[in-house]
């Protein structure tokens, strides 16, 4: 199912964290996330089938400033004649939410964050184990074993999900934990 808004009001905006002109052409399944693919199925099957119901949908999205909420969409069919197939009229009605958890920093030991910080600064390898008084192995297995918990495919990705984690501190140079 690609359904496109066309219109959408200032309360539905305002649970997007946007105005309405910005939610215009945009997928309603990009913004709200069914709780159950079939019963979006079913809707999709609804308009080819010239069924004519009202539909609910449990939905989730992620609140503005953090969090998620919860909700029904109601997909009303909306159109002058049988032959074309209908728009839909979709309203959202919030049920509730769950707050943000504050994330606390990563733990890592003393010496992964000091290998952290050096490639961070741009740091070789090579340089890594000298400063640290471990072998280039040494540096190595610390970054491979960060890389495997924190699912990071490459030292770039590793570097920027120790700022994200909070071990590293953004806006701080040359870097350090």
């Amino acid at each position: 199912m690609r359904e496109v808004l066309v219109l959408a009001n200032p309360a539905m905006a305002a649970e997007c964290g946007t105005t309405p002109g910005r939610l215009r052409r945009r997928d309603v399944l990009e913004l709200f996330r069914p709780q159950e693919a079939m019963q979006v199925d079913r809707i999709a099957q609804a308009p080819r089938l010239r069924h004519r119901s009202r539909y609910q949908v449990s939905v989730r999205w992620e609140a503005p400033g953090g969090g998620e909420r919860f909700g029904e969409l109601t997909a009303d069919p909306v159109s002058d004649t049988v032959e074309e197939t209908p728009a839909l009229l979709v309203l959202l009605r919030v049920l509730g939410a769950r707050e943000p958890t504050a994330r606390q920093p990563a733990r890592v030991a003393p010496v992964e964050a000091r290998i952290l910080a050096l490639p961070a600064g741009g740091a070789t390898t090579a340089r890594a184990a000298k400063e640290t008084g471990l072998s280039t192995d040494g540096v190595t297995y610390h970054l491979r074993r960060l890389s495997a918990r924190w699912d990071a495919s490459n030292r770039t990705e590793l570097v920027a999900r120790a700022y994200a984690l909070g071990v590293l501190t953004p806006g701080v140079w040359p870097p350090g934990a």
